[in-house]
């Protein structure tokens, strides 16, 4: 929802207006003139349309519109003092608010570190029309501990990096003229336990640079003496209705609410309810929200004293849609939206620019990254450890594109970090649930500060029933939640199939091309597989998802593609960190991305893995004799071993038959009816180089490792060494460094027939 004449950031009587434009310009054209941007490493072309008359004007919470509004953003005054010192005299120049100081867009791109705080300062006017009226402000987010003087007065602190907070500052304000905010900032970046995301002093690999200070939307706006501060929207497309419940601030005894739900000129619905109860509105054949069709209801709620007047009105929006798992035709689990199975694919999204770091340098730039997935055929994006402005999630409703949303990862060792941690959590789950786009909450990824799993589970699924929880996205699974998420670098691969949980791919691809004059820094890039053209790594994006496909018919729901964009020295976008470019034939990708979406194909086992039940091998750990691949070789002096094959401290494996020497060969023969197995992969969990051959022929080799069983599909080339009747497998495996494992086997992956 968009207030009218929202880039004006103010709705006044035209007189008055006039008169303040004028005098204001004529003072601060001089100040906005010198403002320009840091000399960063890597700006982005949204760049140039940011100034210090332009810095994000539009309104900042679009499911909760009110027309009468004052945009602080622009220049503040800015100091960078010890921490323990005074509040300072004299300011250091001029920061672009919202832009945080580390970044070029704030013109400053200083580190602020945390032996300091970071101040800022500047004065603002109330508008005339508001006298009589409370006036609140507020703050779309603050990095990380806030505390807030206005005319000195403190009116409030706030602790949390990623939610928004408000402050009722009436009481604060001079009766007329300049009125003066003062905001002091301490943020211990990762020398604290406070949940951060990937932020580090001193960046490198997958870490990235520190976030200090305010880094979205600063704003004040009029509010009556009982007014709206909040909604809670659940849709129930089973039952056909939406419940609405409004949360207000002031004196509310005998007050009341009315929501008045509209679809179109002429269809309406409404209802209402006293405040502390729910509006339950029927919809007559509601309209689904989806990735496909994004339909968004218009919402106005007006809050009514005891004697039915009006005295406070947002606008808002929502979508029906119903998020769930459960099991398919085929007794597995997948994830179902409005009562169909729908694969879910997207990027690991981490939302960083060059020239804005945390912030996009405009709303349009936001909006680009969602336009761009859609483009390329993603339904889904994980928001990693990273919490957005509410107008990312608008983009996201709008446009139809679900998100899986990650809770900021801090260290959370001590009791109080805990704390801290599970009410930062509690408060974004709280202001961004009514997102239609919003499908899945995850509290923990990779075991960064996990703690208290099930408990975790059991609090996300009462503050909000409606969506899933994904415990924890990788590596440290706790066997609780919606989903069971591993992570597989290139991969794919995918979590066995559960009785209660739903399998998916939680990170996976991590596809590397450095473009020259579009990454943040010239040499020493960094990427989990590294290719040097375009054509090199759109070829191996559509293998890898060939092989991602054939995981969907045997159970696997979602899959998370690392990632959106380049990031600092991370090289693994689909885009160049600057936005300038997608990387790969997007015609091609887009193909690829497409068919994942398409019913599950049939997969048929021809040679099982151990994973499940013990298969013999025939092995040695001796170098064989030539020709020990071939199916004739006479292996009866090897010996006989159950896989998998390896040590058993190796994570992700099945290990029945310890090997511990630097090499092994194993062999078995199969028996096929017919030799046309049309597509065929390969399933193998390898650590680390492999070497596989069927009857005689090298049909893949493999370097590095796997985390977990992973698919590679066999070419036409492979295929044809196949034959019906006895088959040989054989496969060397070669240890390198730490863990060590080889298991391997067959599948047949047919598409379904078509009706």
């Amino acid at each position: 929802m968009e207030p009218k004449r929202r880039e004006k950031g103010l709705f006044l009587n035209k007189t008055w207006y006039l008169a303040v434009f004028c005098t204001a310009l004529f003072i601060c054209s001089a100040v906005w003139a010198d403002y320009k941007p840091a000399d960063g490493p890597l700006m982005t072309r949204w760049a140039k349309q940011v100034s210090a008359k332009k810095a994000h004007p539009e309104y900042p919470r679009p499911q909760m519109v009110r027309e009468d509004w004052l945009n602080l953003n622009g220049l503040w005054e800015y100091a960078i003092e010890p921490k323990d010192g005074a509040q300072p005299e004299e300011f250091d120049g001029q920061i672009l608010v919202p832009f945080c100081a580390e970044s070029a867009l704030s013109g400053v791109m200083k580190t602020v570190g945390g032996d300091n705080h970071l101040w800022y300062q500047r004065n603002f006017e109330i508008p005339r029309s508001w006298k009589g009226q409370r006036i609140l402000l507020h703050f779309g987010a603050v990095d990380w501990d806030a505390t807030v003087t206005v005319n000195g007065k403190e009116v409030g602190t706030h602790r949390g990096g990623y939610d928004p907070f408000t402050f009722d500052i009436t009481d604060a304000l001079n009766d007329t003229g300049k009125q003066r905010i003062l905001v002091s900032v301490w943020d211990p970046t990762n020398a604290g336990s406070q949940p951060r995301g990937k932020q580090v002093s001193k960046p490198r690999g997958i870490w990235y640079t520190a976030v200090t200070g305010i880094w979205q939307s600063v704003w004040l706006e009029p509010v009556p003496q009982v007014y709206i501060k909040s909604l809670r929207i659940v849709p129930d497309i089973d039952a056909g209705h939406v419940r609405i419940t409004a949360d207000c601030g002031g004196e509310t005894a005998g007050f009341s609410f009315e929501a008045e739900v509209k679809a179109g000129w002429f269809d309406k619905a409404k209802g209402g309810a006293e405040l502390g109860k729910e509006a339950e509105i029927a919809l007559k054949n509601p309209k689904l929200w989806s990735p496909d069709s994004p339909h968004l209801y218009d919402l106005k709620v007006s809050l009514k004293d005891s004697g039915g007047k009006t005295v406070d009105t947002v606008s808002s929006y929502f979508g029906m849609r119903k998020i769930e798992v459960k099991k398919d035709e085929s007794g597995i689990n997948r994830l179902f939206l409005n009562n169909k199975v729908l694969f879910q694919y997207g990027p690991l999204d981490q939302g960083w620019w060059p020239d804005g770091l945390y912030t996009a340098p405009t709303d349009a730039a936001l909006r680009y990254d969602i336009e761009v997935l859609k483009k390329l055929g993603c339904n889904m994006l994980r928001k990693h450890v990273k919490v957005e402005p509410r107008r990312f999630y608008y983009w996201c409703d709008k446009l139809g594109l679900m998100v899986w949303q990650d809770m900021p990862s801090g260290n959370n060792k001590e009791d109080q970090a805990k704390k801290q941690f599970e009410l930062e959590l509690t408060r974004v789950i709280g202001f961004l649930q009514n997102h239609p786009s919003i499908v899945m909450w995850v509290p923990f990824n990779e075991g960064w500060g996990q703690h208290d799993s099930e408990r975790y589970v059991d609090l996300i699924k009462k503050l909000d029933p409606t969506r899933l929880v994904n415990h924890a996205s990788g590596w440290a699974d706790k066997g609780v939640s919606d989903v069971h998420d591993i992570h597989k670098y290139p991969g794919p691969a995918a979590p066995p199939v559960e009785e209660n949980r739903a399998a998916v791919l939680g990170e996976f691809g991590g596809l590397g091309l450095p473009v020259k004059e579009h990454t943040w820094q010239a040499e020493k890039n960094w990427g989990y597989r590294s290719y040097e053209t375009r054509e090199a790594l759109t070829e191996a994006y559509v293998k890898l998802l060939a092989n991602l496909r054939s995981l969907i018919g045997g159970g696997l729901s979602a899959a998370v593609y690392t990632q959106t964009t380049d990031v600092e020295i991370e090289v693994n976008g689909l885009m160049t960190y600057d936005r300038a470019m997608v990387k790969m034939d997007a015609k091609k990708a887009t193909a690829a991305n497409r068919t994942l979406y398409l019913p599950p194909p049939v997969v048929t086992t021809i040679v099982p893995t151990s994973q499940q039940q013990a298969q013999q091998w025939r092995y040695t750990t001796s170098k064989p004799g030539e020709g020990w691949e071939k199916a004739d070789f006479d292996d009866s002096a090897w010996q006989k071993g159950l896989g998998g094959f390896g040590a058993k401290t190796t994570p992700g494996t099945v290990v029945r038959t310890t090997w511990n020497t630097s090499d092994i060969w194993i062999r078995r023969t199969f028996e096929l009816d017919d030799a046309e197995l049309g597509r065929a992969h390969l399933s193998i969990h390898h650590d680390e180089d492999a070497e596989v051959y069927i009857n005689g022929r090298l049909v893949t080799e493999l370097k590095e490792y796997t985390s977990s069983y992973a698919r590679v599909a066999l070419d036409n080339k492979a295929l044809k060494a196949l034959k019906a009747g006895t088959n040989c497998i054989a496969v060397h495996c070669h240890q390198t460094t730490g863990g060590q494992y080889i298991d391997v086997g067959l599948v047949k992956v047919a598409e379904p027939d078509k009706k």
